[in-house]
């Protein structure tokens, strides 16, 4: 703050400074200035009726959020349908609930609001938060209707007349179809998420649902995004509808930071791993593209050891809720799931937002990342991503209008120090029951009589700790710098267009060692495999691998030649897929030279698998066939000649 207007704030009353509320002009040393008042609006300046600003208070909440402050006097004064953008967790509920509520005449049975969302969760959201907003309204019914529960105990329900009905697309068709729901009287329509509903192709079923509401009744569009769907939807089925946004159109959620990590394809579950273990704290959603990925991640996560599972459209309903209860108890800190999966799970407290995979649409990052951050809270979204998907993180920069700042994957050090910290910080909060332990203090201290204060630390420490120790002590860097790649792909069609030969450029400056392997293609091992394992042997970055030549019983590889040593000692011995292997320096004359002319020439008589082989002697056989027929063709073309074209006889 400018030191000139210090003193004019310390003497106004601005204790409560949230959001713009209007300007307050005065005049400073001659000149006009603006300053912005930020207050909070309390619901005891909304006009709502006194049973529901007492349910709300008795909830905890004093203040409206900013969607609400606009939505709560715009629904309950103007007569137009509304358009409200706002992220997910910013009280959309009870911006459209306690007006609608506070207008509805409780002593009409029909129906007269219909409110309609993407997913089972978010419907039963919706009811249970109407139902603590109405608590004090007496003879107010509120039905939820939705796939996967009894359609007849729902029927029952709608039976007795319920002023308001929360309903799934899908569903409530299925019930209008029997007559079960009418909303031909409804006097207001909401359609929550309504980006979500399109994307999950409830298009046709919202066109039969709108078509049978009528024509004086107001709707209420509430969206986090604004595609071109929405808006198509609002010129057909709203009449003037008056656009409210506390954000921009398509624009991710202010409180929520941008983070990615490049790193190469094959280590994305590494690096989530890390992610993870450098926050002992982590409470996320992972979000995979396929419901076999998803899978795939949370069995390797559970393996591990990580507290995590899967929610993904395979589960049946019951495997499904009980997953997202113990998620949304913290019995679980990492949920793997599907988009489609995670629709409707409503949880506040979220630490991050992780992409195990950057989705096709922005407008889908928008919704995940709009997971985290919410009431107030901050929150982090990461995405996983390798060097051929900086376009597409540019594209999402681009329509979210956020930056995208890039983290280095942290390494075995730093994720060591941080888990040991936890751990210290956690022993120390332990409570200590006194009365139950007072019993065992005698017989603990004559088994630790012999120990040091510090050999005791130590080794309750590392109980703990030497599983962090142990997976991380030799880890490798799995960052990857893009500026180094796209320089060395760069110089690399240099090369190419240069009309060398391929890996010649480095081949000049690198003296290469040739090395044997007790290793061929009976043990399945293929160039990659080969790379992939002396990588993880020998743990350094340094070391170049050049030519690779795989024979059935063995292979030779290169490696420069100051690496030699430190090659043949750490893979001498080592262990592949249950086998150790043999490592040396192939002399270039010696016997694995002639052996391995000899098993060029076996392998060369087998052909393998054998396939070619079939394939020679089938040749053969075409061969001497077409043979035959050509010696038979010539012969009676002979004949015929000598015969004057006449048919000879048998």
């Amino acid at each position: 703050m400018q030191p000139q207007f210090k003193e004019y704030f310390e003497r106004f009353p601005v204790s409560k400074i949230f959001w713009v509320r209007g300007l307050l002009p005065f005049y400073y040393r001659g000149k006009a200035l603006h300053l912005k008042l930020l207050y909070k609006m309390t619901f005891e300046e909304t006009g709502l009726k006194k049973q529901i600003i007492d349910a709300v208070t008795e909830m905890g909440f004093e203040n409206l959020t900013p969607i609400q402050e606009k939505t709560v006097p715009f629904i309950t004064t103007q007569n137009r349908d509304l358009i409200a953008l706002a992220q997910t967790g910013t009280g959309k509920t009870a911006a459209f609930g306690l007006p609608v509520l506070n207008m509805l005449d409780v002593d009409v049975t029909d129906t007269q609001l219909l409110v309609l969302c993407p997913t089972r969760e978010l419907c039963l959201q919706i009811t249970g938060d109407l139902k603590n907003y109405s608590k004090y309204l007496k003879g107010l019914e509120i039905v939820p209707v939705y796939g996967g529960a009894s359609i007849e105990t729902q029927i029952k329900s709608l039976k007795k007349r319920a002023q308001i009905v929360v309903a799934t697309p899908g569903r409530a068709i299925d019930l209008m179809k029997r007559k079960a729901l009418k909303i031909n009287t409804i006097q207001w329509l909401v359609l929550d998420e309504a980006d979500e509903m399109l994307s999950m192709g409830f298009k046709e079923d919202l066109d039969t649902i709108l078509a049978e509401t009528p024509q004086e009744k107001r709707t209420f569009l509430f969206s986090a995004t604004m595609p071109a769907d929405i808006e198509r939807m609002a010129h057909s089925y709203m009449k003037d509808p008056e656009e409210i946004a506390v954000a921009k159109k398509n624009i991710g959620a202010e409180n929520v930071e941008h983070h990615y990590f490049m790193v190469r394809s094959k280590d994305r579950y590494e690096a989530l791993k890390r992610i993870a273990d450098v926050n002992p704290d982590i409470y996320a959603i992972v979000f995979c593209r396929t419901r076999m990925e998803c899978k795939e991640v949370a069995d390797k996560l559970m393996a591990d050891g990580y507290n995590a599972d899967a929610l993904h459209g395979d589960l049946s309903q019951a495997q499904r809720d009980n997953v997202m209860q113990r998620f949304r108890s913290k019995h679980l800190q990492i949920l793997v799931a599907t988009d489609v999966a995670a629709r409707g799970l409503d949880v506040n407290e979220l630490t991050h937002v992780i992409n195990y995979n950057l989705p096709d649409d922005p407008e889908v990052y928008i919704h995940r990342s709009g997971r985290t951050g919410r009431a107030g809270r901050s929150g982090i979204s990461i995405s996983i991503i390798h060097l051929k998907e900086k376009g597409k993180l540019k594209d999402i920069e681009r329509i979210c209008k956020k930056k995208f700042e890039q983290k280095p994957v942290p390494n075995g050090k730093e994720i060591c120090e941080i888990q040991l910290m936890d751990l210290i910080d956690k022993m120390r909060n332990v409570e200590i029951d006194e009365k139950q332990i007072s019993v065992f203090e005698e017989r603990i201290a004559e088994k630790l009589a012999d120990m040091s204060r510090e050999d005791i630390i130590k080794k309750f420490v590392s109980m703990e700790f030497n599983r962090f120790l142990d997976y991380y002590r030799n880890a490798s860097d799995i960052n990857v710098d893009a500026s180094a790649e796209s320089e060395g792909r760069r110089e690399k069609g240099k090369r190419d267009r240069g009309g060398k030969e391929k890996g010649s450029f480095r081949r000049e400056k690198v003296k290469y060692s040739r090395l044997f392997v007790s290793l061929g293609t009976k043990d399945d091992l293929t160039p990659a495999k080969m790379m992939g394992f002396t990588n993880r042997i020998v743990n350094n970055r340094d070391v170049i691998i050049g030519q690779i030549d795989i024979m059935r019983n063995f292979s030779f590889f290169e490696v420069d030649t100051d690496h030699e040593k430190e090659v043949v000692d750490a893979m001498n011995g080592a262990n592949f897929d249950g086998r150790e292997i043999s490592v040396e320096v192939a002399s270039s004359t010696g016997a694995h030279e002639g052996q391995r002319e000899k098993d060029s020439v076996r392998d060369r008589n087998k052909d393998f698998d054998g396939k070619k082989r079939k394939d020679r002697k089938e040749h053969k056989e075409r061969r001497r066939d077409n043979e035959s027929r050509s010696r038979r063709r010539h012969k009676a073309e002979a004949d015929d000649f000598f015969h004057g074209g006449k048919k000879r006889r048998k």
